[in-house]
């Protein structure tokens, strides 16, 4: 549309993203930063995150409400151009010496000291975030290097390399696996959790590439070793995972950072309840059992999910054999669901889930830990988060309280049993379009199930792949937890918590909000079969 002679841009489609999201598609990298920008400036009613990427922005909700009134407010927003930033422009020093740079000198034809040139000519802007938390897209002002990705990607990218891949260039931030052209590498901290904006560039910042002959490392100063807590809770065994973690942290997708966090909400929020905790507050994530924990002090302890044992043992100088051990001297159960006291010295035992797959430990107080951009909880993707439990840790307990009183003990839910399915509601989209009707009505129609390659990132499922209607590959755009993306392959992967922030792949249905934690209990090997919700709605918002 024209107003006058200047061109006033709007946003071309939004498309439902499950029932808590929305994905504006626009037509061009200018379109999605004047967006980006002009969410950051003035978010809407309810917008919880910005999830810009190669052609779309989507937009997370706090409820599926206030998606519906973003999509349809999106509609209307005119887009002018990028609101500018007060950031200055970063500069980053690069040796040109990557192990791809004469592969790429060919690709381009213009010489190894013509890439160079043609890299540190041009001002790049960073377009949105994506793949590992500080790895920033950069679109620079020509096309002079464009290159695709490699065949196969490496196993193993050295932290700091500059890479191009499309019309992109980016710094790799971590030591990580990747598919870019590598054509030199920097000294320059992209992610660093120590400096008070821990990504050294955001979406809309201006970047100029330096060439230099060495790197100038800046030496990280020594991290003194925290003393340890004279009461908490000791791990005595970590089972096969266990992981802290709270309610997560969002709105930090344009950094990169997915929203982490306990993958059933509801069982962290009863466990936290029953010993007075505030939602909040920091508890134990452990998965099919094996967990024990020793108190170091009295606590108050209460476990909430997967429905397993909870044994009870006292300290070994407890026995004696010449002392008469009463009751208080053999091991007890406790019940799940329950607040109960573990004495100084006890040890609680948490056996194998009868049904489901993750337990959660609650102590009065929450387990007390830095918190990473406002949250405890372990990204495993990112790195983000305290590391996994292991024996021998002792954990401070915290005063993350809200009552002066423990709970009821409580009901709860039905968990995945052993040999039956877990029926999850689906809304179709965005990316249904990418497959004949018949491939979402054999997603829906089959039994998938959950395979040991896992994790908290995503389900990955067996079953008869999918086949997509069309060719080529699909623009990165944001992605979200729910998520069912279709690689190549066409067997799906449900994304969880610690999912990427963009991802390439067609989605072809995402998971209700509601269902996540059902999701969540689903235990390897289980199975799954996915239903159209009627909260579906129409496919699409507009056109």
């Amino acid at each position: 549309m024209e107003t006058g002679m200047q061109t006033v841009h709007k946003v071309r489609s939004v498309r439902p993203v499950g029932t808590r999201a929305v994905l504006a598609e626009l037509d061009g990298m200018q379109d999605v930063l004047a967006l980006q920008s002009l969410l950051a400036a003035s978010p809407l009613p309810g917008q919880l995150d910005v999830l810009a990427a190669a052609e779309t922005v989507m937009v997370v909700a706090e409820s599926a409400a206030a998606a519906r009134a973003i999509g349809s407010r999106l509609l209307g927003l005119e887009l002018e151009g990028p609101v500018e930033n007060d950031s200055a422009l970063v500069v980053i020093d690069t040796v040109y010496d990557g192990e791809d740079l004469a592969e790429v000198a060919e690709l381009t034809g213009l010489g190894v000291d013509g890439v160079i040139a043609a890299h540190t000519g041009q001002l790049w802007t960073v377009a949105f975030a994506g793949f590992a938390p500080g790895f920033a897209y950069m679109v620079g002002e020509n096309q002079l290097l464009e290159v695709p990705r490699r065949p196969t990607p490496r196993t193993a990218v050295p932290a700091g390399s500059v890479a191009l891949a499309g019309n992109y260039s980016a710094v790799y931030p971590r030591r990580s696996p990747g598919g870019w052209q590598l054509i030199g590498r920097t000294a320059a901290r992209m992610w660093d959790l120590d400096r008070a904006q821990p990504a050294l560039v955001r979406p809309g910042d201006r970047v100029r590439y330096r060439a230099v002959r060495e790197l100038v490392e800046v030496a990280q100063a020594p991290v003194s070793a925290a003393a340890e807590p004279s009461t908490g809770i000791r791990i005595v065994a970590s089972g096969a995972l266990s992981l802290i973690q709270d309610l997560g942290r969002r709105g930090h997708g344009g950094l990169g950072v997915s929203a982490a966090g306990a993958l059933d909400r509801a069982s962290i929020r009863r466990a936290n309840r029953l010993v007075g905790n505030a939602s909040t507050a920091a508890a134990i994530e452990t998965v099919n059992g094996g967990l024990a924990i020793q108190a170091v002090g009295d606590q108050v302890i209460a476990v909430a999910g997967a429905p397993s044992s909870l044994t009870i043992t006292p300290p070994s100088d407890a026995f004696s054999d010449d002392d008469d051990c009463g009751p208080a001297g053999h091991p007890r159960t406790v019940e799940m669901a329950t607040p109960f006291a573990l004495l100084d010295g006890e040890t609680l035992t948490i056996g194998a889930p009868e049904a489901g797959f993750r337990s959660y430990l609650a102590v009065r107080g929450g387990a007390e830990l830095p918190a990473v951009l406002g949250s405890r909880s372990t990204d495993t993707l990112s790195g983000i988060g305290p590391a996994p439990l292991a024996a021998g840790q002792l954990l401070a307990v915290g005063q993350d309280t809200a009552s002066t009183a423990v709970g009821n003990p409580e009901l709860q839910p039905d968990f995945p049993e052993p040999g039956s399915v877990t029926v999850l509601d689906i809304v179709p989209g965005p990316r249904d379009d990418w497959f004949d009707p018949a491939e979402l009505e054999s997603l829906c129609s089959q039994e998938w199930q959950v395979t040991p390659q896992s994790n908290r990132v995503g389900m990955r499922l067996a079953g008869e792949p999918l086949k997509r209607s069309r060719e080529g590959e699909l623009p990165s755009e944001g992605t979200m937890a729910g998520a069912i993306q279709i690689p190549p392959a066409g067997l799906p992967v449900l994304f969880l918590a610690d999912h990427p922030i963009t991802g390439g792949y067609p989605v072809i249905a995402v998971v209700i909000d509601e269902h996540l934690d059902r999701a969540a209990q689903v235990p390897i090997g289980g199975s799954i079969r996915f239903r159209v919700s009627p909260a579906s709605g129409t496919k699409e918002v507009s056109k």
